[in-house]
């Protein structure tokens, strides 16, 4: 299967498992379990930075026409997508795995710890920004601040599930043809 299928069906079902599964589960009013934005981290490596960004957009604004809201998870796709090549390049080596493979994952970025952080840092950020601009203000700060932490914890833990049912395979590319 090439690249953009695999690419397109992922997107199709990132929008829909978060619209029509997350969405509906109503864990506690301070958790809001995300993992759409997984589609946007397992991008490639070499994705032009412009092309990472237009895509981020295209996925936060298509659940954004989902949900009625204006832009806001456009807004935390778009950051995500532009910290995503800063984050590789401080967490992997510069002769390291983005030469040698295609896409992020646990194998790819050198252990779990790596992927970890790469994971936990863009959830971090994707929710922070995200329901600072749901709420437009730091007036309850620590409300913002649970409600952030529990629901980078609990979407941690989904896309590390998600991580293990779908195991996606991942050729070693070397230098020679």
């Amino acid at each position: 299967m090439s690249s953009l299928v695999k690419n397109i069906i992922r997107f199709i079902l990132f929008i829909f498992f978060q619209h029509f599964v997350l969405d509906k589960i109503s864990l506690h009013q301070m958790i809001t379990p995300y993992v759409y934005f997984l589609f946007i981290i397992w991008l490639p490596f070499k994705m032009p930075r412009t092309w990472l960004m237009f895509i981020a957009f295209l996925l936060g604004f298509t659940l954004d026409s989902f949900r009625h809201q204006p832009g806001f998870h456009a807004a935390a796709c778009v950051l995500i997508a532009y910290i995503k090549p800063f984050l590789v390049n401080m967490l992997i080596p510069q002769e390291g795995a983005d030469t040698n493979y295609q896409e992020p994952s646990i194998k790819s970025m050198g252990g779990p710890l790596p992927y970890f952080i790469f994971i936990a840092v863009l959830c971090l950020l994707h929710n922070a920004w995200l329901f600072f601009l749901e709420a437009w203000q730091f007036g309850n700060i620590w409300y913002f601040l649970i409600k952030t932490i529990l629901s980078t914890a609990i979407s941690i833990l989904l896309i590390f599930i998600t991580e293990l049912v779908f195991n996606r395979k991942q050729k070693f590319r070397t230098n020679t043809i």
